[in-house]
């Protein structure tokens, strides 16, 4: 079994990894969280750090809204309209915002953006809801500069104003609003491809990283990964890829079992490697389900199941994924294990 283990490490990293997404926590960072046994500890002293864009190390590019939260309403909590947002009375929300809104309540003028540009209760109204996240923006709401400035990065409900929203964004950012941050360092990048850029972004993308956004998370796990930063740097590497994994960010979630198995970043723990893997399989990602049907075949952090196995790359083969070495072990099987690959394939 020994020489199968060591021959695993070169056979991995010849299938490429599907699209992976994109940071760190002010706090040490946590224990890796292995699925079905005692987590291993990090590195006391690593830094965390989470992947943020495809698996193949791209920067994240796809810009990101928010999900409603108390933050995102400004620093004045709209009282009874904020409480009836939360216990999801979103009428009442709204007509206990909207008068206050229209007196010029930069918070209630935020939530009632939020009520109309979703459609909570009421119609939806994205022009209306821009107006508002307009007014409270210019009142200088962090969380509605962050909304105006996608709206006019969009042009469809808002003047289309590409500087103007760059401004905006970089205000959001600098005011602790972590998905402006990561999505000024996303513009940065943008503007300026490059070293130039990209060491503009860094602290914007560890901003977001350390407010737990696993997009930036994963986006620092990269930049350590390549060495934007100066040497590359695989302890805070892995660190960022175990905040993210914890996050069910399937593309951290492969590649921390993939370093995890072949001992990068630290050391080699084969169980923990197969939990993540499997993790990242069962979410969908393609890559993840060849890479473990490759550790059943070599009975990585489980016992051998050449059935699993050759189910698991079944089932990545449907999406478009071929592999040589698997193809090989798959043909090698009788006739009546392939039937039963075929048949459990169907049932993951």
């Amino acid at each position: 079994m020994t020489s199968g283990r060591l021959a695993l490490a070169a056979l991995f990293l010849t299938v490429a990894s599907s699209p992976a997404p994109a940071l760190i926590d002010e706090a040490a960072p946590p224990a890796v969280e292995v699925p079905g046994k005692e987590a291993p500890a990090l590195a006391p002293d690593a830094v965390p750090v989470t992947p943020a864009p495809a698996a193949s190390g791209e920067a994240p590019s796809a810009l990101l809204s928010a999900p409603a939260i108390p933050s995102r309403f400004g620093t004045k909590v709209p009282d009874e309209a904020f409480g009836a947002f939360q216990r999801g009375l979103y009428i009442t929300a709204y007509n206990l915002a909207l008068p206050r809104a229209e007196k010029g309540d930069a918070a209630a003028q935020t939530l009632v953006a939020e009520i109309l540009s979703r459609g909570l209760g009421v119609a939806r109204k994205p022009v209306e809801a821009a107006e508002w996240y307009r007014k409270a923006a210019e009142a200088g709401i962090p969380e509605a500069k962050f909304q105006y400035a996608l709206l006019m990065i969009d042009g469809k409900f808002a003047a289309k104003d590409d500087d103007r929203a760059f401004d905006l964004m970089k205000e959001a950012a600098d005011s602790g609003n972590r998905l402006a941050a990561f999505n000024y360092a996303q513009m940065l990048v943008d503007r300026e491809p490059g070293p130039k850029g990209m060491n503009k972004a860094v602290p914007y993308y560890e901003k977001a990283a350390r407010a737990g956004l696993a997009d930036a998370q994963y986006a620092m796990a990269q930049i350590y990964t390549t060495g934007v930063l100066g040497p590359p740097d695989d302890i805070k590497a892995r660190n960022f890829l175990a905040l993210a994994a914890m996050q069910n960010f399937d593309s951290a979630q492969l590649d921390l079992a993939t370093w995890l198995v072949e001992g990068r970043g630290g050391r080699i723990d084969y169980e923990a490697g197969f939990g993540w893997m499997r993790r990242a399989a069962e979410a969908g990602n393609v890559a993840a389900q060849n890479r473990l049907a490759k550790l059943y075949v070599y009975a990585l952090g489980t016992e051998p199941d050449p059935t699993l196995a050759a189910a698991w790359y079944i089932k990545a083969r449907r999406a478009g994924l071929r592999d040589l070495e698997m193809e090989d072990f798959l043909q090698g099987l009788t006739s009546e294990e392939q039937k039963q690959a075929i048949e459990r394939a169907n049932r993951l």
